[in-house]
């Protein structure tokens, strides 16, 4: 079993994200912090998955084309786009398919790598937001087209 931290939207959104996928095992939501200038907390999940299932490269993958990768917009310190690593290795890694998925966006990914410091967990209400509430109107204006996008370009990775 492998992890890896994310953030870019809403935590509600990228939790319902991944909880979709084949070979993910455990999504826990909250804020995550870095070290130095990015030790403030973000809205982020970290994702327990099974290599042998799911790449982290198909991971990345998804995160960037499920939230505004290419975006510094101004709730970016709220919605860090950020892949947060637990390993030397594993952020190598994570900057090699960066500049390898660069190529599918015509706007320069902004999504940076940083080294996982702590993590914060959400208030239980919170967690599972969307699979609990999927009529809730903010479940069908942000996350429910999130979940389409899935279905129409990820569709082999999603849980039957």
């Amino acid at each position: 079993m492998d992890k890896i931290a994310l953030g870019g939207g809403c935590h509600w959104c990228t939790e319902a994200v991944f909880q979709s996928l084949n070979g993910v095992n455990k999504v826990e939501q909250g804020f995550i912090s870095s070290t130095g200038n990015h030790s403030a907390f973000s809205e982020a999940i970290i994702v327990h998955f099974n290599p042998i299932v799911i790449s982290l490269k198909e991971l990345i993958e998804i995160h960037l084309h499920t939230h505004k990768s290419t975006s510094n917009h101004s709730m970016r310190n709220k919605y860090r786009s950020a892949v947060y690593t637990f390993s030397r290795g594993q952020t190598t890694q994570v900057h090699n398919i960066l500049k390898e998925l660069q190529a599918n966006f015509d706007d320069t990914l902004i999504t940076t790598v940083f080294p996982f410091k702590a993590f914060k967990s959400s208030q239980i209400e919170f967690k599972n937001y969307y699979y609990s509430n999927p009529e809730k109107p903010f479940c069908t204006k942000y996350i429910a087209p999130k979940l389409k996008l899935l279905k129409t370009q990820f569709n082999s990775s999603l849980k039957l």
